[in-house]
């Protein structure tokens, strides 16, 4: 069954953060970009927190511990505690300490965030694979990390010791643009290896199990900005999602996304957390349209139709109703260009 936007969490009227006991967020493109804080994040977030929501920060960046994502945080006036952080590097360090012997050596390519991690689970960082590890785990080392770590990780597994990813995001952002990010790296030594690593992060379902297992969520909210990290997490998780437009998704990816990119909500940013949401009406099969506010949004035979007017948002969520019920198991192909651009999206 295809998915469509739901606007209102089910069985109320009620705003998300009163909805869900715990929020999910990612950091970049939501919480902050470029290390400083994104517009009405930190009175969102203040909001919430003083509803009775609790907080937590998820991050497929391994590089950073627990205590500087946090101490980052609180400067911007977000206070947090490392408790309430979690990484790409804690979910891979629990993996591998699941298959290796208590204290085992484990060959680190990758920044501190990895070997704090490793320590909480009783195991050795080295960085040799003449120190005979029984593991190798990979994470993003920053842009100083030298190529000659990737020859040790190589050497290692080559000779089978097996080999373990906290992410394989591609890119990563940065104050000047976007550059490799550990995914990058990962190709460097599967090419050379021929080997495939474990891997922890988002969206896979090890990361996920370590933010359940780290908050004690009953009922949790993925918040994020990237339809293959974050909202597919969520998907893979079995739990909602809200979709903000801080960072680097757009209307376009937005409505062509197959099931397990479609977010349950979508919000221009955090005051999304706080807000009821307009209803989207529709005959099911996209037929007579789709209404949100003064919007009615139809699929024809070779385009996505928008008519009315009203709020932006208002206007994207009928187009993500009559996008992805048209689209079904698949994305939807139409073209979405004059109605995105009447919304100015």
């Amino acid at each position: 069954m295809s998915r469509s936007v739901r606007t209102r969490p089910e069985g109320s009227g009620r705003g998300l953060s009163e909805a869900y006991d715990t929020a999910l967020l990612d950091l970049d493109g939501v919480v902050y970009a470029g290390g400083n804080a994104i517009a009405h994040a930190v009175d969102s977030l203040a909001t919430a927190r003083a509803g009775g929501m609790r907080l937590a920060y998820v991050t497929n960046n391994a590089l950073r511990t627990p205590d500087a994502v946090a101490a980052h945080l609180t400067e911007l006036g977000i206070p947090t505690g490392a408790d309430d952080v979690i990484t790409s590097a804690q979910a891979v360090a629990r993996l591998i300490a699941e298959q290796v012997p208590s204290g085992a050596r484990v060959l680190v390519i990758g920044g501190e965030g990895l070997r704090v991690a490793l320590r909480e689970r009783g195991l050795e960082p080295v960085e040799s694979a003449e120190d005979d590890p029984a593991a190798v785990v990979q994470g993003f080392g920053g842009p100083e990390l030298p190529w000659g770590r990737f020859a040790e990780a190589c050497y290692a597994i080559a000779r089978g010791v097996p080999w373990y990813a906290s992410n394989t995001d591609l890119t990563i952002p940065g104050a000047r643009g976007i550059a490799p990010g550990n995914g990058a790296a990962v190709e460097v030594v599967r090419i050379a290896t021929g080997a495939d690593p474990q891997v922890a992060g988002k969206p896979l379902p090890p990361m996920h199990r370590e933010t359940i297992l780290r908050t004690g969520a009953q009922r949790p909210l993925v918040v994020g900005d990237r339809l293959d990290t974050d909202i597919e997490g969520a998907f893979n998780g079995e739990v909602d999602s809200l979709l903000v437009l801080t960072g680097v998704t757009d209307g376009a990816h937005l409505l062509a996304a197959p099931p397990q990119h479609r977010p349950t909500y979508v919000d221009a940013d955090l005051r999304g957390l706080l807000t009821g949401q307009p209803e989207v009406t529709g005959d099911g099969d996209g037929g007579a349209g789709f209404r949100c506010g003064g919007w009615t949004a139809t699929a024809g035979e070779e385009r996505l139709r928008l008519e009315g007017e009203g709020a932006v948002l208002d206007g994207l969520r009928a187009l993500c109703a009559a996008a992805w019920t048209a689209g079904g198991e698949a994305g939807c192909e139409l073209d979405p260009g004059k109605a995105l651009a009447r919304l100015g999206l």
